[in-house]
């Protein structure tokens, strides 16, 4: 077996005369080796929450719908869209530095679905896994547990390993008690394992609560956390109606 000095001597021999190794010494190769081993190992780590975040709905993080949206390309009209914004790229921007999520609530086409995405993406860009799915979808995926024979631990488990999970339509479900058992399971353990969730809905604050519970809630927008309330009209709906005045 070759030596750190035998190998940084045999480097040397084959080098260009003038240009040194980058390593001196047989410490310093084995310190670069070791580091160059560990930056591997956690891309392989990612590689693998990737596939995971993949395998867990059957798809990638965020729908082809959505996987344009910018920061860049959100359209601001108002003061309200401009704070949005901001509060949307100040949370992507200092994203785990805590473990606090974001709840994004209004009416349909008032830009949620864009700035959640926005967020994903720029997470993706920085190797975070991201998961945004719709309540709907994640009861599909746990009857199909059911019906399987699959264990709902697992899926759970699995929801809980991605960096951010975004949970869309939250509070259009059909208010059974068995779905409003699973949604409270799956935040509330990604924030017992200090991993945020973030939350689309068209409540308000009391009624989400009515929802999730108050503790869920607390703790939803704890640690760094943020509400943003999308309080304009629908953006498809004032394009519409400027399209058919055209």
């Amino acid at each position: 077996m070759k030596t750190p000095e035998t190998l940084l001597n045999r480097l040397r021999r084959i080098m260009p005369p003038g240009v040194e190794p980058k390593c001196r010494t047989a410490s310093e190769l084995m310190a670069w080796h070791r580091q160059e081993g560990e930056k591997r190992s956690a891309e392989l780590l990612k590689e693998n929450q990737r596939a995971r975040a993949e395998r867990i709905m059957g798809r990638s993080g965020i729908c082809e719908l959505h996987r344009q949206c910018t920061f860049a390309n959100y359209q601001v009209t108002s003061d309200g869209q401009r704070q949005a914004l901001s509060k949307a790229k100040s949370y992507a921007q200092n994203f785990g530095m805590g473990f606090g999520g974001f709840v994004f609530s209004g009416g349909c086409g008032t830009g949620k679905n864009h700035l959640a995405a926005a967020i994903g993406n720029y997470l993706i860009a920085k190797n975070h896994t991201v998961l945004v799915v719709t309540v709907p979808d994640l009861m599909l995926r746990v009857r199909r547990c059911y019906d399987g024979g699959e264990s709902e631990a697992s899926l759970l488990d699995e929801l809980c390993k991605v960096d951010l999970l975004v949970i869309d339509e939250v509070g259009v479900q059909r208010e059974t008690r068995g779905e409003w058992v699973i949604l409270n399971q799956i935040i509330d353990r990604r924030l017992s394992s200090m991993k945020p969730v973030g939350v689309l809905t068209n409540l308000g604050t009391k009624e989400l609560a009515d929802v999730l519970g108050a503790r869920v809630m607390d703790r939803l927008t704890m640690d760094g956390g943020i509400w943003v309330n999308f309080t304009w009209g629908s953006y498809r709906k004032n394009v519409s109606h400027l399209r058919l005045i055209k």
